[in-house]
């Protein structure tokens, strides 16, 4: 099957490498030349080159930028016909234009957006969240089993983000619980290595907290533990805490912690650039320890 996949970058170049892994034909798509160059044989966005592919997945980084690739490039270079998936993190209403926009051109179109991180992508392992016509997910549904081992349809089209966003809320107010956590442990004077063994056997157990403990050295294969380095960069989580609390307003629900969570990562991002894991924000924690200690 041949498949073009734009966007090469943390998430959708592992994903790329796994879908030729599994013997399919993948033109991999980057604006940037840097991307472009850590996968064989990609090129830039090119609506041209999209003639001949059967399948066109996207995995941007903002909705901005799918909606640019769709309109300038995607819509106008696909074959009748194709299957458009995107795996972004986009805002509802956003894949709800995009998806009408396809049909309105004949494509069969999905929102797929992810969870797992880089690792999963790299090994198969994602869990994804749909939305879209039920004849269109069983047409995606075998090369997202390339890729994930969970995907479930939600309905309609917008709903695989809706999905996204009541997730990645909880994970980031997970997030925040556990760096505080630590944070606290570590001011308290308790042994570190002690403590996650407690957590990781009760009830305080958590993905965050197996796979983003803020403290190095506790877990070697986290962040935390090779200089913070992504991961999920802090800013992207801020992104998506943000879209969970347009979905909030959008759908009249309150979030108090959802909305404190998105106040403080984007705060953060804000203040470092926001490129480290989102487990860095425990550094900023430490500092406002540090700060109120010495008043």
């Amino acid at each position: 099957m041949k498949i073009a996949f734009v966007g090469l970058g943390t998430m959708g170049r592992p994903m790329a490498r796994t879908l030729r892994a599994a013997d399919h034909n993948v033109l991999g798509m980057d604006i940037s030349s840097e991307m472009r160059q850590h996968f064989e044989g990609a090129i830039a966005p090119d609506a041209s080159a999209l003639h001949d592919a059967q399948v066109i997945i996207t995995m941007l980084p903002e909705a901005e930028h799918v909606s640019d690739v769709y309109r300038q490039t995607v819509l106008h270079g696909a074959s009748a016909g194709a299957l458009l998936i995107d795996c972004s993190t986009i805002d509802v209403e956003v894949a709800r234009t995009l998806n009408n926009l396809a049909l309105e051109k004949g494509f069969a179109q999905i929102d797929a957006p992810v969870s797992g991180g880089p690792e999963a992508a790299g090994s198969g392992g994602l869990s994804f969240m749909v939305g879209g016509d039920a004849d269109h997910v069983a047409r995606a549904r075998p090369l997202l089993e390339n890729l994930g081992k969970k995907i479930t349809h939600f309905g309609a089209a917008g709903s695989g983000q809706a999905a996204k966003a009541c997730h990645n809320m909880i994970c980031g107010i997970t997030a925040m619980a556990v760096f505080e956590g630590f944070a606290l442990a570590d001011a308290l004077k308790l042994d570190a290595t002690q403590f996650y063994e407690l957590c990781a056997g009760a009830a305080a157990q958590s993905w965050t907290l197996e796979n983003r403990c803020p403290i190095p050295g506790v877990v070697p294969a986290a962040p935390s533990s090779n200089g913070y380095a992504p991961g999920f960069a802090a800013r992207l989580m801020a992104k998506d805490l943000r879209l969970a609390q347009a979905a909030a307003e959008m759908s009249g629900q309150v979030t108090p912690f959802g909305a404190e969570a998105a106040r403080a990562f984007t705060r953060f991002a804000e203040a470092t650039g926001g490129d480290l894991d989102f487990s860095s924000y425990f550094t900023a924690l430490k500092q406002q320890t540090k700060t109120t200690g010495t008043n």
